[in-house]
């Protein structure tokens, strides 16, 4: 990504955001036919486009999903620019999803998702707040 000129790389960003803010849908859907785990992982990949546009934003790169977890911590979180109780977001989100999609027996609730879909909209806007200068 690093050959980006500036309008392509704001364009992608926009496009990052908006696909974050689109599976937030995907998950309320998933949620509504009591889809649970599916919904959780709709609800980690929403926040997980919502922090690559972030990171694309401050040319930053990382290849893997405990990459952007990593520059998220070393680039945003401990510079104070994220608070520590956002940037634990994606973290748990990945830890449900991870145990949902591949773990025998895990099954995520209405209770749970509903408090990870509130956790994962606070998460997306205030990603989406930083990369807007807001």
């Amino acid at each position: 990504m690093s050959g980006l000129d500036d309008d392509s790389r704001n364009a992608l960003v926009e496009y990052r955001l908006e696909r974050a803010y689109k599976t937030m849908e995907e998950a309320a859907l998933l949620e509504e036919k009591d889809y649970y785990n599916a919904a959780v992982n709709r609800l980690y990949y929403a926040c997980y486009y919502a922090t690559e546009a972030l990171l694309l934003k401050n040319k930053i790169e990382a290849k893997s999903h405990a990459g952007v977890k990593a520059m998220l911590g070393l680039h945003f979180v401990s510079k104070g620019l994220i608070p520590v109780n956002i940037g634990k977001i994606l973290s748990t989100l990945y830890e449900k999803r991870q145990s949902g999609d591949y773990d025998d027996f895990i099954y995520c609730d209405k209770e749970m998702t509903d408090d990870l879909t509130v956790q994962a909209k606070t998460y997306i806007d205030n990603l989406s707040q930083l990369i807007r200068g807001e």
